[in-house]
């Protein structure tokens, strides 16, 4: 079993009703565009970064979000810059690889060493979709679907504003 599959096994088992489409591997959100077909709702491009602390952070915003690090760092508190963390500490704390970061990845991050944290769009939107582990796929999850997630995994996720004209969390 992939790990792929034992996510999708993961929100079956939890009656967390989710909706998976195959497709080629997709390594760029401009892949993903052309590759994925048409899935109504958001998609999400999912950041792993650290802190000069080694905080680490799994920030989730719109594909489409351009992110300015130095006023992401300021907005989640993170100390001194933001930077991407590397392969093995992703896979170490969210048992993933590049290419697969997805929010849902936090399921492997039973000790939450990682702080979650989505741009407010997220909650603007009829479904949310990311991949469940795997490049080769995209999960789709309504809002109630989304907050069973982060329910079951005993998770919550700060909420922050992206936008210039937005007030600062």
């Amino acid at each position: 079993m992939t790990e792929s599959d034992a996510l999708l096994a993961y929100l079956k088992n939890n009656g967390i009703k989710a909706h998976t489409f195959q497709h080629l591997a997709v390594h760029t959100v401009e892949e993903s565009k052309s590759l994925r077909g048409d899935i109504p709702g958001l998609h999400t491009k999912n950041l792993f970064l650290r802190d000069v602390k080694k905080n680490y952070y799994l920030f989730v915003t719109d594909e489409d979000a351009t992110i300015n690090l130095k006023q992401l760092a300021r907005r989640i508190g993170a100390k001194g810059g933001l930077s991407f963390g590397s392969p093995d500490a992703l896979l170490e704390m969210l048992g993933i690889r590049p290419g697969a970061v997805s929010v849902l990845a936090i399921v492997n991050d039973e000790q939450g060493r990682v702080k979650l944290v989505l741009d407010r769009k997220l909650t603007n939107t009829t479904a949310i979709n990311c991949h469940p582990l795997s490049n080769e796929r995209t999960t789709s999850l309504s809002q109630e679907a989304f907050a069973k997630f982060l329910a079951t995994t005993g998770r919550e996720a700060v909420y922050i504003e992206t936008d210039e004209e937005a007030p600062r969390s």
